[in-house]
């Protein structure tokens, strides 16, 4: 009896002892290997844009997942895009930070079923929420709030016009500040329920992709099967998102969806990380007639940083498709949409921004054009279409 008790000691303690290094080590080893860099800083931009992006006063972007890697944004790291003294080092004023709750095993762009799912064992590694795709947006949400409380008041969360006046106002005198508000990618996080849509927005949540890399509940993903327009349910929780002040996000959007997107919604749009079909022709990039009807509604097209996005795994790719769009719907309707720790290889992390400004620069973009896209136009877009408190 004493030797079986020993054994099951013995095996308690190895799976204790098993447990804690894998909450320990797993984490970080998949964030660095999955959230990689084609161009390693520091980075060297010419004098013309150095100059241009110091005067910047409001540099942002519109889509960034590092929610989802439990790294500690208030730490600078090594490794993965995006913390806040890199954003401090960039410059950048506002970044929206992206909860992804779920996506399914071998992810491809042509056709993923929803019966699989990456992120259970990656939770479970970080000890967050397992069995509720709710309660694992819920937790990410948390975690930047905390992370706001540690910054000793250098970063905030915004989740109305009134918390981003008073950001601006105050970083006119500090420099240093920085901010974030939260949106959610994929829709199926409201496990079918409708009154999941308050408790997001009670939980910060300002921003929602009806889909992501598969389809759900609500309509067809670009990269789902069936790739279906909206459903009913997609209809009553889109129109609760309006009702509330949640602006849409039309990234991954099947085209069918798209379309039933915009001929029912009632507020302008998002699409906060894309290509173009115009400079990269795939299934997840926007039609030239897509942008068009997006930009008469008022809406924001953010330009990814990847290679997949913009067929090129350089700042020039995304600096031709900033312009081609800009020239096709207007620049004041493009913005920054990195999709920076979104398990890419971005061409650079945060602090390679401003080599951007220099292709748009040799691209011959106007200072006033360029600091539109750099955070500009997502600045008034905010102050109209968040939350007036």
């Amino acid at each position: 009896m004493r030797i079986v008790k020993l054994f099951v000691l013995v095996a308690a303690v190895v799976l204790i002892t098993g447990y804690v290094l894998f909450r320990l080590i797993a984490p970080s080893v998949v964030d660095r290997k999955m959230n990689t860099i084609t161009l390693a800083p520091p980075y060297k931009v010419s004098a013309a844009a150095s100059d241009l992006y110091s005067d910047l006063d409001f540099v942002a972007d519109l889509h960034c997942d590092a929610l989802l890697w439990d790294r500690d944004l208030t730490d600078k790291h090594s490794y993965g895009h995006v913390d806040f003294p890199r954003m401090q080092e960039a410059n950048v004023a506002l970044q929206a930070f992206t909860i992804v709750t779920k996506t399914p095993k071998n992810m491809n762009f042509e056709a993923n079923g929803s019966d699989t799912d990456n992120i259970t064992l990656l939770s479970l590694a970080q000890g967050r929420p397992v069995f509720s795709l709710l309660k694992r947006a819920l937790a990410q949400s948390d975690y930047l709030y905390s992370l706001a409380r540690e910054s000793n008041g250098q970063f905030r969360v915004i989740t109305c016009s009134a918390d981003l006046t008073k950001f601006i106002d105050d970083r006119e005198h500090d420099k240093s500040l920085s901010a974030g508000f939260l949106g959610i990618e994929g829709a199926h996080v409201l496990e079918g329920e409708l009154a999941n849509v308050d408790n997001l927005f009670e939980a910060g949540v300002r921003m929602i992709g009806p889909v992501h890399f598969f389809d759900n509940e609500l309509g067809g993903s670009a990269h789902g099967v069936k790739k279906g327009g909206l459903t009913v349910f997609g209809q009553q929780a889109l129109k609760r998102m309006e009702e509330l002040g949640i602006i849409i996000d039309l990234s991954h959007a099947a085209p069918a969806l798209i379309d039933d997107i915009l001929a029912m919604a009632s507020r302008p749009l998002i699409v906060s990380h894309t290509g173009v079909k115009g400079t990269c022709d795939n299934v997840r990039n926007l039609s030239d007639e897509h942008l068009k009807k997006i930009a008469k509604g008022g809406g924001l097209v953010g330009i990814a940083m990847f290679e997949q996005a913009v067929c090129g795994s350089g700042a020039r790719a995304t600096a031709e498709a900033i312009k081609y769009t800009a020239g096709l719907i207007g620049v004041e309707h493009v913005a920054l949409g990195s999709d920076f720790d979104g398990a890419v290889k971005t061409h650079f992390d945060v602090t390679g921004l401003p080599l951007i400004v220099d292709e748009l620069i040799d691209l011959g973009m106007s200072k006033e054009d360029i600091a539109l896209v750099m955070g500009g136009n997502i600045k008034q877009f905010l102050l109209k279409n968040l939350p007036v408190e």
